[in-house]
């Protein structure tokens, strides 16, 4: 009988955790269209420079490590299937699944950030930096410029994705979501696909078209 009696609350506990997390995902969807806009406007200085300036995106290019770039595209696409990984552990009601997903997305995060400071060290070796040295090439100058404002930006989003993931790894490790209270992790999800999302358009257009 008790068992009976506890079907209305454990379906309004349902129906407010749906408005929840539907609250939550406009609320993200929002934050995202002004981020969209903020790359839109960067990605669209760097195509300008490149019809302008051809021969100095070649030049730098040139100084590219191509192998350890698609290397950390590698490890950035295999974190977002972690994510998605732990996402549906949760929801199966596994929460060391979701534990050992998300450390998992969070060490290939780290190790993304890693990489990128490694190349731009590798980077400004081969005079491709924020501040101009070389007279007889200034073109690298504004192509630093605007590189690092692209990349740095997005690297920014990856650290704010790894600071609140390992949130997350902590809230779960402390048993706070199960199968039916996850919305902060879906809403993660979108936050983190869209990083992803943008990494591959910019290393589609900085280092491969």
């Amino acid at each position: 009988m008790s068992a009976h009696i506890d079907y209305p609350q454990a379906i309004d506990e349902l129906q407010a955790e749906a408005k929840r997390l539907d609250n939550l995902k406009f609320a993200m969807w929002l934050y995202l269209a002004s981020e969209i806009i903020i790359f839109t406007v960067l990605i669209g200085t760097f195509v300008i420079y490149r019809v302008n300036f051809p021969e100095a995106v070649r030049h730098a290019r040139e100084a590219v490590n191509i192998n350890l770039v698609g290397f950390n595209t590698f490890l950035l696409l295999t974190s977002s299937w972690a994510m998605v990984r732990g996402l549906l552990a949760i929801q199966r009601g596994q929460r060391n699944g979701l534990i050992k997903w998300f450390a998992l997305m969070n060490v290939l995060g780290i190790i993304f950030v890693a990489l990128q400071g490694v190349e731009y060290l590798e980077l400004a070796h081969h005079g491709v930096t924020l501040y101009q040295y070389d007279t007889s090439n200034p073109e690298l100058y504004e192509f630093g410029m605007r590189f690092y404002a692209l990349t740095g930006f997005h690297g920014f989003h990856v650290i704010v994705g790894v600071l609140w993931g390992l949130w997350i790894l902590r809230r779960a490790m402390r048993g706070r979501y199960t199968s039916t209270t996850y919305a902060g992790i879906e809403v993660f999800g979108l936050y983190w696909h869209f990083v992803d999302v943008v990494w591959i358009i910019l290393f589609t257009l900085i280092y491969l078209v």
